[in-house]
């Protein structure tokens, strides 16, 4: 009888989240694309095999829970660990135990959580063992596995990608958390339960810890959480942003295409959303910047300047005024002419020193500090533009003789470029004119 009670005692003691963990698919929330009816993992199970995989998605999505439902529907013992804690001395003891089990006839599941965090010696040691069928591996990871885990661990083990849940499926699952017995008919209003819904953001741990939070401090037999008792909950709680995570560049991605897109809606949005998560100002201020010159670029050139002086009044002044300057340049930027001619020629430029990077600086372009240097021809028929017409010098060449003719800069036909292409096009044709003066009689 005492253990009996000790047992019911050390179930009510667990956080909410471990109390409604499902032990079937059936009861797992979300992530049908890969349990559904007909889903690849579903399929799996039914024929009782489970393989070696990597979970893949942003926390809270049930990684931890969905390899625990496998190993269960398999028979399979489920040894974790934690890579933030363990180990290689930790992996060599889960394997000698693996090995023991399967000489009895058993399988074994080892689950890494946030597995990117080992190195590739501690990845390696899996290897052997995961080929042998000694363990069937599942790895559970937050960041993006073709960056954090290592090819060889990778080709034996097939990556999943579990997705954040949908408003519906927590709709559910906050229905199921009412109906636990500890919370004793407790109730959410509509609009309290909106709140927790978007503070969730996705994660079911997030939603049934601050619902655990909120039951606690609700009073009366009949306990009830209303919409001022929930933002009281959540008033200084942080979203789910995960700097230096893949969440943290999905988000400033988005931000960066909004801009491309010229939709300064959704950029503003895009800058909020990382700001209320507790993303650096400054961080953004600088890839703003970046935007200016790799999507705007001579189009608009005054977008540069706009940008690096928001950055400037964040950094004197801080918040809220220098976000507001941010705001001003994201905007900016959005509805600017765009132009990625520049960025395109930067990188056309890049590629081609690395396929040419021996070709000699021509004569004419060298300086000449020295009587000897002269004599050997440096700087020789070099014409300085500002003694000619327009301060430019027909068919002069600039380039390694190997490369006369190339073009890196092709100015679109968008906002001040509309100008700087008309200005090359004719400086250009003066020196094909001037080209076929000089060659063209000669190859006749």
């Amino acid at each position: 009888m005492n253990d009996l009670f000790a047992a019911d005692n050390a179930q009510q003691a667990q956080p909410l989240a471990a109390r409604l963990r499902p032990n079937s698919l059936d009861d797992y929330v979300g992530q049908q694309h890969l349990v559904g009816p007909g889903k690849p993992l579903r399929q799996a199970l039914e024929r009782g095999q489970l393989h070696s995989m990597i979970l893949w998605g942003p926390p809270g999505t049930g990684k931890t829970t969905l390899a625990l439902i496998l190993s269960q529907a398999v028979d399979a013992a489920f040894i974790t660990l934690s890579a933030v804690l363990s180990g290689v001395k930790d992996i060599r003891a889960a394997v000698e135990q693996a090995q023991i089990r399967l000489a009895q006839g058993r399988r074994t599941v080892l689950f890494v959580d946030e597995v990117h965090r080992f190195n590739k010696a501690q990845q390696d040691a899996f290897l052997p063992h995961v080929e042998e069928g000694t363990i069937t591996f599942i790895g559970a990871t937050t960041e993006n596995p073709s960056f954090e885990l290592n090819n060889a661990l990778l080709s034996r083990a097939r990556v999943y990608r579990l997705r954040s849940l949908a408003a519906e499926d927590l709709r559910g699952l906050l229905q199921r958390a009412l109906d636990e017995p500890r919370l004793n008919g407790m109730t959410v209003d509509a609009d309290a339960a909106e709140l927790l819904l978007n503070y969730a953001d996705g994660d079911a741990r997030r939603l049934l810890n601050m619902l655990e939070v909120a039951a606690d401090l609700a009073d009366g037999d009949a306990p009830r959480i209303d919409a001022d008792l929930m933002s009281e909950v959540l008033r200084d709680a942080v979203r789910r942003f995960d700097k230096g995570g893949d969440l943290f560049y999905d988000q400033i991605s988005a931000l960066h295409k909004s801009v491309r897109g010229s939709d300064p809606d959704a950029a503003l949005y895009w800058f909020a959303r990382m700001l209320d998560a507790g993303c650096d100002p400054l961080y953004i201020a600088r890839r703003v910047v970046r935007m200016a010159s790799e999507d705007i670029g001579n189009a608009d050139p005054r977008a540069l300047t706009l940008c690096l002086q928001a950055w400037d009044v964040q950094e004197r002044l801080g918040s809220p005024e220098g976000e507001l300057a941010i705001a001003q340049a994201v905007a900016y930027l959005a509805v600017a002419p765009k132009s990625n001619a520049v960025y395109n020629a930067y990188n056309q430029a890049r590629a081609l020193v690395r396929e040419k990077p021996t070709d000699e600086v021509p004569l004419h372009l060298r300086n000449a500090p020295t009587q000897l240097m002269k004599d050997e021809g440096f700087g020789a028929e070099y014409h300085y533009a500002h003694d000619f017409p327009d301060a430019f010098v027909d068919g002069e060449n600039y380039f390694p003789s190997s490369l006369r003719h190339t073009r890196l800069y092709q100015p679109v036909n968008r906002g001040l470029e509309i100008k700087v292409a008309d200005k090359l096009q004719r400086l250009r044709q003066r020196n094909a004119d001037s080209d076929w003066q000089r060659y063209g009689e000669l190859d006749d």
